[in-house]
């Protein structure tokens, strides 16, 4: 079992509500190269995380590292996910609703002079040690970001990789065929990852990241069939999205941001405008977000990837958040 770093404790952001946030942080692996892009679940009494590992952010060697850890506290390996295809990038872990674990993520196909063909795939497995092959999934160059199972529909969000931008909804009944039930989700700027989540009332909220000359993410709301959307933007730029309700109703985004200091930070979302609060920073800087957020117990857990000490290496918060007002 790997133990690698000490328990660090945070202060919170230093221009945030006075809120007492308690926090503590621990790197939990730091074996690859380059070791970034997590996503965390908790299954059967087991903590799951996952994250690429490769020679640099952007690299033809890149594979899944799969840890798992009874406590959160001790990890081990439990695989390494790669494609003879290419590089296998940003992984997301989800539980079925059958039960096994599923993995999505998108190879990057070579395709000649520096081009990338870029493919969805997603593996299965019941132990965590033994997986699927690769499905490929969605259309090819279209990124299914991250996967939502909502009752017996999985949803997705996926952007296109090619010159032309824009956004499709996905879903499916089985998480191997997807089928799309939005084909232009939205598409102005260059709106990419997504965070999302489904309210009580079977509201559907998505947190967008947006590049390009217009960078301020965008926050969209939905009813359903979902075939129907509104979109506010939220005024600043984020990477990295990942969005949770909390069982008390609050809403928690972990992103990436960029006014000044680059950080992994967590915010407060309004879910009637989409706006961010920041109210913690995470130990992090340059190459650095791309969280999974799973609350159990009363602390809401935090995967992330960060630099700042010199290399990418993954890290884990367990942050016990304020009472509700």
């Amino acid at each position: 079992m790997l133990l690698v770093g000490p328990l660090l404790s945070v202060s919170p952001a230093a221009d945030g509500p006075a809120e007492a946030v308690s926090v503590e942080v621990k790197k939990i692996w730091d074996q690859g190269q380059h070791n970034a892009f997590t996503d965390l679940v908790r299954h059967r009494d087991r903590w799951y995380c996952v994250f690429r590992e490769g020679k640099a952010h952007v690299s033809p060697d890149g594979s899944v590292r799969v840890l798992t850890s009874s406590d959160g506290d001790h990890w081990e390996s439990a695989a390494l996910l790669s494609s003879p295809r290419g590089d296998v990038r940003d992984p997301k872990i989800v539980v079925t609703p059958g039960g096994p674990l599923m993995v999505v993520a998108a190879i990057a196909i070579p395709d000649g002079a520096e081009k990338k063909i870029h493919q969805s795939v997603v593996a299965f497995s019941d132990d965590v040690k033994t997986w699927s092959d690769w499905h490929d999934v969605g259309d090819q160059n279209f990124w299914l970001w991250r996967v939502l199972w909502h009752g017996d529909t999985a949803y997705g969000i996926g952007y296109e990789t090619t010159a032309e931008k824009s956004t499709r909804l996905y879903r499916s009944s089985d998480g191997k065929r997807f089928e799309t039930l939005v084909e232009t989700l939205f598409d102005e700027g260059y709106p990419n990852e997504t965070g999302i989540v489904v309210e009580p009332d079977q509201t559907m909220l998505c947190l967008m990241r947006r590049d390009g000359e217009k960078a301020n993410g965008q926050f969209g709301v939905s009813k359903p069939p979902y075939t129907e959307w509104t979109w506010n933007d939220i005024g600043t730029r984020i990477g990295g999205p990942q969005l949770i309700r909390l069982p008390d109703g609050r809403h928690v985004a972990a992103v990436r941001l960029y006014d000044g200091r680059v950080r992994t930070a967590l915010c407060w979302l309004d879910p009637a405008t989409g706006k961010l609060e920041e109210f913690q920073v995470l130990p992090s800087g340059g190459d650095t977000s791309y969280p999974g957020m799973v609350f159990h117990e009363g602390r809401l857990w935090v995967s992330y990837y960060s630099s700042h000490e010199g290399k990418t290496n993954i890290y884990l918060a367990k942050v016990v958040l304020p009472a509700a007002k």
